[in-house]
């Protein structure tokens, strides 16, 4: 039996990240803004060949917003079509633990916001689940 590997999904990792809030109260989390989508929403990108998705998710926040991170949990995993191809993206919870952002091709915005302001500004619902389930348990 052969695949077709059109049907194969595109396999992606991502990260809800998050931080301590400068007021010193709750949590501020990460949004990013890819001008190629003209959207808002979390951290991610497609697996390198022998690349676990757990690794590829940190990778990719590095990546896109600069920052170094801790993942804890494993919230959703999403799944949906992009371009007639199935795509599938795990993500993580995980604590950023330092860097700074700098513009690139990919991701020419990081906003650091409160959970509702996040809510508001994430293009996708599916981004705003991926949010809910960050705060269904308190990453602290």
């Amino acid at each position: 039996m052969t695949t077709d590997p059109l049907q194969d999904p595109i396999r992606a990792a991502g990260c809800v990240l998050w931080r301590p809030a400068v007021s010193g109260h709750g949590i501020e989390v990460a949004v990013v803004y890819r001008p190629k989508w003209d959207d808002w929403s979390h951290p991610k990108g497609k697996l390198k060949r022998g690349e676990t998705a757990r690794a590829a998710a940190v990778r990719e926040v590095r990546e896109e917003t600069g920052m170094a991170c801790e993942p804890g949990r494993e919230l959703l995993t999403v799944r949906y079509v992009l371009q007639g191809r199935p795509k599938e993206v795990r993500y993580w919870a995980a604590e950023a633990t330092g860097g700074s952002f700098t513009p690139n091709r990919e991701v020419t915005r990081l906003s650091w916001l409160p959970p509702d302001a996040a809510r508001a500004r994430l293009t996708q619902s599916r981004d705003r689940e991926l949010l809910d389930a960050l705060l269904a348990e308190s990453p602290r």
